[in-house]
């Protein structure tokens, strides 16, 4: 249903180094640099797998909740994601595991990025 989604970060350096070493278990990485001719100079990256879909801004930080996941193909991707964020700076906000009370093989594992936004890795598929 989602194209695309994007968020302005508070301190983008700290931001895109979290998300660069969290999203790399996943195979998400940035894929674009957005020219600063066409942003008003504002620093702006785009992450995804095959082509962007999860934008990150320097600008206009979000405000308020934000709870964002990313889709895993293994648990031991979740895993990598969890162990990963953690290093790069996240907090904890639920270890890997099954949650079943979304779904029976819902894995998920959550952190809170710098801004303190919740950011998910989650993998559907039995193991």
């Amino acid at each position: 249903m989602f194209d695309h989604m994007g968020l302005g970060t508070a301190d983008f350096q700290r931001s895109t180094a979290f998300y660069d070493a969290a999203l790399a278990p996943l195979g998400v990485r940035q894929l674009y640099v957005v020219p600063k001719a066409f942003t008003n100079g504002v620093d702006v990256v785009g992450y995804g797998r095959e082509r962007p879909m999860f934008w990150v801004s320097g600008d206009n930080a979000t405000r308020g909740r934000l709870h964002v996941a990313f889709a895993a193909e293994t648990r031991a991707q979740v895993d990598a994601f969890y162990d990963a964020a953690l290093r790069a700076g996240g907090k904890d906000n639920g270890a890997p595991g099954l949650r079943p009370h979304y779904d029976p093989d819902y894995y998920g594992a959550f952190v809170l990025d710098p801004d303190g936004f919740n950011v998910e890795a989650v993998c559907r598929s039995p193991e």
